[in-house]
């Protein structure tokens, strides 16, 4: 029996603040658990969804392992309530976890096999660090297939600046300023709040609290507070705790559904899915990996960057964004590109990040119905990129 394609929307997006590694708001609080909060949350702000209309819920983690191992998705979604019948699974890409998952499902609904999903994804470095338990195997250097600096994304990262001398130190770091400001321009104007989701978290030390807003932000952060910063990945290199996301815990979540069935249940569609891509690069310079996987996009589509009119890509590192940008001819501080800031200010739980690129882009549909399209972009570890073209379901006109 033929199937023809349907429409795909994003529904809705919601996330846990994001918190710092280590002794962070969420050091005693389960990566399952920052789970459900978002799952719960999501069926809290959309009460016109039935639950059991839930078919998959698809959820990424980086290190699935311990408290974000076992299947998360589907243990997430009997822990939040959800009904049995509601099935679940975890998806891996690195990076690029919530965004695949999304890219997954997405595809799902398209087929026709899912009419409405959750998807996202939760990194908890601080219990879990990117790598743990793993085994590379040892024909990755026995074999030369990959230089040693392609298992340390910091070290990936100096390699880019040597891709590309004319991006600086002080290049990347004014840069990592100017997200700094625009996190904190866009807190104060009210615009990231919505779609945070408040969690209850503990301490041995100070009891209970209540995690409302993220906790890397590093308002007021200079050019001159950036460049005595150390270089761990090189000496003398450019990489910096200041110029990079750093080490983060946090959980992301959205609605996606067929557009007739968004409109069947009185849901909102906030954006409309295009169409996605995903490109491999030499994993020694993985921050590169948006640029092909975007030009497969626009080629596929038949438009160029002058129509994209709103641009979020993740924040991995300050030469990543910077690379892409050089690519396609885009000026340091163009308007269109990460308007709120990114993950250099926000910080970036790994897998969990897609998602909040996504959320981050609705709003901003929201506030320009002359924008008609916008993309979210990452790269991924090992040498990946991935690029999701979305249109405004707002648009009324113009660029």
């Amino acid at each position: 029996m033929p199937r023809t394609a349907r429409d795909v929307v994003f529904v809705d997006g919601v996330r846990t603040p994001f918190g710092k590694s280590g002794k962070g708001l969420y050091a005693e609080t389960r990566a399952d658990d920052m789970v459900v909060r978002v799952i719960r949350e999501l069926m809290r702000r959309n009460p016109d969804l039935p639950p059991e209309r839930i078919d998959e819920v698809a959820i990424a983690a980086t290190t699935q392992i311990g408290d974000q191992g076992l299947t998360i998705g589907r243990t997430a979604a009997i822990l939040a309530g959800l009904p049995r019948s509601v099935p679940g699974y975890a998806i891996d890409r690195m990076c690029a976890g919530a965004l695949t998952a999304v890219t997954t499902s997405g595809a799902g609904i398209a087929f026709g096999a899912y009419d409405v999903v959750i998807a996202g994804g939760v990194e908890h470095m601080g219990r879990h660090p990117m790598g743990e338990g793993v085994d590379p195997n040892p024909r990755f250097l026995s074999e030369k297939l990959v230089d040693p600096t392609a298992l340390v994304m910091g070290n990936t990262a100096e390699n880019l600046h040597d891709r590309y001398p004319s991006i600086t130190k002080e290049r990347a770091d004014a840069y990592a300023v100017r997200s700094q400001e625009k996190v904190a321009k866009a807190y104060a104007d009210g615009k990231i709040q919505p779609d945070l989701v408040e969690v209850v978290v503990r301490s041995l030390e100070q009891g209970y609290g209540l995690a409302t807003k993220d906790e890397p932000p590093r308002p007021g952060t200079t050019m001159e507070s950036l460049a005595g910063l150390k270089t761990p990945f090189r000496a003398h290199g450019n990489v910096t705790p200041g110029n990079a996301a750093g080490l983060n815990d946090g959980a992301t979540g959205a609605i996606l559904a067929a557009e007739e069935v968004a409109r069947e249940l009185g849901l909102s569609a906030r954006m409309r899915l295009v169409d996605f891509s995903f490109a491999g690069v030499e994993p020694e310079v993985m921050g590169v990996g948006p640029v092909p996987a975007t030009e497969k996009l626009l080629a596929r589509q038949g438009i160029s960057m002058d129509e994209i009119g709103l641009i979020e890509i993740n924040e991995a590192f300050a030469v990543q964004v910077l690379a892409f940008l050089e690519h396609f001819g885009i000026a340091d501080d163009d308007a269109r590109v990460n308007p709120w800031g990114g993950a250099i200010a926000l910080g970036h739980p790994l897998a969990s990040s897609g998602v909040r690129l996504m959320m981050q882009l609705a709003r901003q549909f929201a506030e320009r119905p002359d924008v008609r399209y916008g993309i979210t972009t990452m790269c991924v570890g090992m040498g990946m990129g991935g690029t999701v073209l979305w249109e405004n379901t707002n648009y009324e006109g113009g660029k």
